[in-house]
């Protein structure tokens, strides 16, 4: 599971010719040896759940935790299990939520966006769409590699400490030394898609006169311009590929990246998710000096049927009324977007 990956130091110790504690056995998590110890088995956590009366959450703990190949062995991250049961035995209806996630910086990943080329960011949107890449592992390899010269090394580091560390695992037992390689589970999915947003935002704003621009068309209701201006923005970025992925998640992908440049800007009120008339409106955003208002709601168009998509979304801003509490508000001008986005696409619908 992730940070089960130590680090190799150069130990001078190791070549000497007297025995010590320098002369240990490391077991990698390609070692079929005691592989069943590194993590709870489905087993195991079905007893668990069982012994706490949460039979009923074992699918949720199989989305969430599971995923994790050690050996031959598919394991659980035991932090994250132990403490959603936790959570559960305060309260039977908590959310599902990423525990190892807040014990960990996750900084690897940043850094693997960030410097990032073209060929390393469309591995990583076919990872994140649920796909799988098949690539060739060195697990001896140091930290020290990934300064190396030899881009063939770097990017065969970059990928072998993904796995080492719990961010990939594998699917399949490895074939030629070649290792087929996916996301686990949804807990790291989701740090992915943060560190995504992090850096998508990050990128957005050293463009201030561009970005400045997209808020500006939002504001004004200028739906033709805040396309385009987006459309530029996901063409630099990581999109989702239309697989398997439930189409949720790939919507929850752009909500957050369109949440993200609309919450840079201060003097505004961004909410997300928020209750409004009969139902529960994706983007709330509101600035109280010139009283206007804008409900967005974002769906993924599905094989880019952008019209159909937008069409959906302008409905359902219409049929529960999500601008209700813009009103209530004191919004006197209130612009609706219907958002369709797909890849690295996206269409904007104004009313």
């Amino acid at each position: 599971m992730p940070g089960h990956y130590e680090r190799k130091e150069e130990a001078s110790g190791r070549n000497r010719i007297f025995p010590g504690l320098n002369h240990f056995k490391v077991r990698t998590i390609s070692d079929v040896r005691y592989a069943e110890y590194f993590g709870f088995t489905a087993e195991e956590v079905k007893d668990l759940l069982s012994y706490y009366g949460l039979e009923d959450k074992f699918t949720q703990f199989r989305e969430w935790y599971d995923g994790y190949r050690f050996g031959n062995v598919d394991v659980y991250c035991p932090w994250d299990v132990i403490n959603q049961c936790d959570k559960f035995l305060e309260s039977p209806n908590a959310p599902m939520e990423s525990h190892w996630e807040n014990s960990s910086s996750n900084a690897i990943v940043q850094d693997i966006l960030k410097n990032a080329t073209a060929t390393t960011k469309n591995r990583i949107e076919a990872l994140i769409s649920g796909e799988s890449i098949e690539k060739e592992l060195a697990p001896e390899l140091t930290y020290t590699d990934f300064n190396s010269k030899d881009s063939e090394i770097r990017q065969t580091y970059l990928w072998s400490v993904l796995w080492a560390t719990g961010y990939l695992t594998d699917t399949a037992s490895p074939k030629n030394g070649f290792h087929k390689l996916a996301i686990p589970n949804r807990e790291v999915r989701g740090i992915y898609e943060k560190k995504i947003r992090t850096w998508f935002k990050a990128n957005v704003l050293g463009n201030a006169d561009r970005w400045l621009s997209f808020c500006e068309a939002m504001k004004n209701g200028n739906a033709q311009k805040a396309e385009i201006l987006f459309n530029e923005f996901m063409s630099d970025s990581i999109g989702i590929r239309d697989t398997c992925a439930k189409k949720a998640m790939k919507e929850n992908f752009y909500h957050g990246m369109l949440l993200g440049l609309l919450q840079a800007e201060e003097s505004w009120i961004v909410k997300s998710n928020v209750e409004s008339g009969c139902g529960y409106a994706d983007i709330l955003l509101e600035i109280p000096a010139e009283k206007t208002g804008c409900v967005i709601e974002i769906k993924y168009a599905e094989h880019g049927r952008y019209a159909a998509a937008c069409a959906e979304a302008m409905t359902q801003i219409e049929k529960n009324d999500y601008a209700e509490i813009l009103r209530k508000n004191g919004m006197n001008t209130i612009h609706k977007y219907g958002i369709a986005c797909y890849q690295k696409k996206c269409c904007i619908l104004h009313a």
